[in-house]
């Protein structure tokens, strides 16, 4: 495997193209898949991306496409009209599979209501009362930490074995060649949002019967009025919807 540096690149649509080609030519060979993808490596979406993405935030899709550069998976990250139709670009931005160099910390916070009763006779007696606890309702396409986190543990554990029998028994037909990913659940209008990781995960899906592969984007959120001091900011990890991985789920008729 070649080293890249992990910061984001831009590829000009030829490159990409030709990347996406040949990950395609590869779904059948499992030893070359495992070189590929350590399970515990991640992409890591940076400033620059966002910004790009946030200028074409007007679409209603994005597409995450799968390619290997210079012996290295990347994603390759380009806009969907309402068509399902790639935005023409001469080029597109793309991350780079690679290991994490901290520890992830993961966040979620729950607000509870507790809504306490009394019931006083007319002679002031207590004669009642009872506590109710109303759970959280979120309006953001927030995925559930503890969902997030067994997908990840299931591709780090399981992932090779799901490559092996995609390879071997059905030749790779099966394997993802892009992820579909609505804009709204990167939520890029979010003026705190610094960073995405992204990781893959191994869920089933009762629809097709069967463990499918997914992306899971965690953002990062920098909350800059938490300290009034200014020393320091603290970051907020939200875990977001993952993607929707072609094949089988196939709604992108447009490729680079």
């Amino acid at each position: 495997m070649t080293t890249l540096n992990s910061e984001d690149f831009m590829l000009s649509k030829e490159e990409c193209k030709t990347a996406m080609d040949q990950w395609s030519l590869l779904l059948s060979n499992f030893p070359e898949v495992k070189k590929l993808i350590p399970a515990n490596y991640i992409f890591e979406i940076n400033k620059g991306h966002l910004d790009w993405m946030r200028g074409n935030s007007e679409y209603p899709e994005f597409c995450a496409g799968v390619g290997v550069y210079k012996e290295n998976l990347i994603i390759i990250l380009y806009p969907m009209d309402e068509n399902g139709l790639r935005r023409n670009m001469e080029e597109y931005p793309c991350s780079l599979l690679c290991p994490l160099a901290y520890d992830l910390k993961l966040q979620e916070i729950q607000q509870y209501t507790v809504v306490k009763n009394a019931l006083l006779s007319k002679d002031l007696q207590n004669i009642d009362k009872n506590a109710d606890m109303s759970f959280p309702i979120s309006s953001k396409p927030v995925l559930e930490q503890d969902k997030a986190i067994e997908a990840i543990e299931r591709w780090r554990n399981e992932g090779m074995d799901w490559f092996y029998q995609e390879c071997t028994v059905y030749k790779g037909t099966r394997i993802f060649t892009k992820f579909y990913v609505p804009t709204e659940d990167l939520c890029l209008s979010n003026k705190n949002l610094t960073r995405i990781v992204c990781s893959f995960g191994l869920r089933y899906s009762d629809i097709y019967g069967r463990m499918l592969v997914t992306l899971i984007f965690i953002s990062f959120l920098e909350n800059l009025e938490s300290n009034n001091t200014g020393s320091s900011a603290i970051t907020e990890a939200n875990t977001y919807d993952w993607a929707k991985p072609c094949p089988p789920i196939c709604r992108i008729p447009d490729a680079i």
